[in-house]
C-alpha cells in the first residue's frame, strides 16, 4: 500500500453518457484518444453518476404517484412529495429528516442524504423530469467494467465507482467508494507493528475510500465534467474484497 508517490489523471474527452451505451467502451476509447494507455495495478476511479447513466437507473418524477408516507414526509421537510417517494422506494429506514434533507439507510446499506436520489447534471434534453438512482449492485457494476478494461488492454485493473457523501461529525462531502473491484477496498493491518513494534489492534485501513477521495479533488462535484479518474502508483498485497465489505455491520453500530 505504500507509495513514495502518485500520479492522479482525469480522463478528459468522454461525451455524455446515455441509458444503454457501452460505458466500458467509452471509457476505453477516451483513455486512447489522450493516449493514457493504462498500467498493471492501475485503478480506474468512475463517478456513480455516468454508470447510473448507463445502467438507465432514471425514474420520470412525473410517473411517481406519492403514498401517504410521502405526502405527510413531504409537508414536514418541504420536498415534492413525488421525489420524497422515490427517496423511500430506494430506503430501509429514514434516519433523520429536517427542512429539505433526508437521512436515509439505502438498500444497499449506505446511511447517506436522499437515498443517492439525485437530479443534478441530469439533462432534461427531451423536457422530461428525472431522478437519477444508484447502481442496483455498485460492486457488480465496478467488475463489469474491470474486466471489459482489463481485457481491452491486456493488464489487470482495479475500478472504483465514487459518489459523493457528507459525514455526521464533519460539515462538506467527500468523494466515497460505493462499488470497488480488483483491489481491497479494507486493508486490515491489526496484528501488524507500528514504527515502535508495538502490535496494531484496531487498525482497518479504508483503502477504496482514500482513492475515492483523492480521485475527487479532480473530478470536482458541479460542472467539472470530468468523471473518471486514471490513479497510478499504487501498491498493495491484501486479497480483493468489494465496496461492500467498508459498510459497518448493526453489530458494530455505537449509534444505531
Amino acid at each position: 500500500m505504500l507509495s513514495s508517490s502518485l500520479e492522479l489523471h482525469a480522463v478528459p474527452g468522454l461525451p455524455m453518457v446515455h441509458s444503454g451505451q457501452d460505458l466500458a467502451g467509452m471509457l476505453g476509447d477516451a483513455l486512447d484518444t489522450d493516449r493514457l494507455r493504462p498500467r498493471a495495478g492501475d485503478v480506474i476511479v468512475v463517478a456513480q453518476k455516468i454508470v447510473s447513466k448507463a445502467e438507465g437507473r432514471t425514474v420520470d418524477v412525473a410517473t411517481v404517484t406519492p403514498s401517504p408516507q410521502a405526502e405527510k414526509l413531504a409537508g414536514e421537510i418541504g420536498k415534492d412529495p413525488r421525489l420524497v417517494e422515490i427517496v423511500l422506494s430506494e430506503s430501509r429506514r429514514v434516519v433523520r429528516a429536517r427542512p429539505n434533507l433526508m437521512i436515509v439507510e439505502h438498500k444497499l446499506g449506505f446511511v447517506m442524504a436522499n437515498a443517492g436520489v439525485d437530479q443534478s447534471n441530469v439533462a432534461p434534453d427531451d423536457g422530461i423530469h428525472r431522478a437519477l438512482l444508484l447502481p442496483v449492485d455498485p460492486d457488480g457494476s465496478a467488475e463489469a467494467l474491470r474486466a471489459k478494461l482489463s481485457a481491452r488492454f491486456g493488464v489487470k485493473l482495479a475500478v472504483i465507482i465514487s459518489d459523493s457523501f457528507g459525514r455526521a461529525w464533519r460539515r462538506g462531502t467527500v468523494g466515497v467508494a460505493i462499488g470497488a473491484a480488483g483491489l481491497p477496498a479494507l486493508i486490515d493491518l491489526r496484528g501488524q507493528p507500528d514504527l515502535f513494534g508495538r502490535t496494531l489492534e484496531v487498525s482497518i485501513i479504508g483503502f477504496a475510500d482514500e482513492i475515492a477521495a483523492a480521485a475527487s479533488l479532480l473530478q470536482g462535484q458541479a460542472a467539472e465534467a470530468r468523471p473518471v479518474v486514471l490513479v497510478r502508483g499504487l501498491d498493495w498485497t491484501a486479497p480483493d474484497a468489494p465496496a461492500s465489505e467498508l459498510l459497518r455491520p448493526d453489530t458494530e453500530d455505537l449509534f444505531r
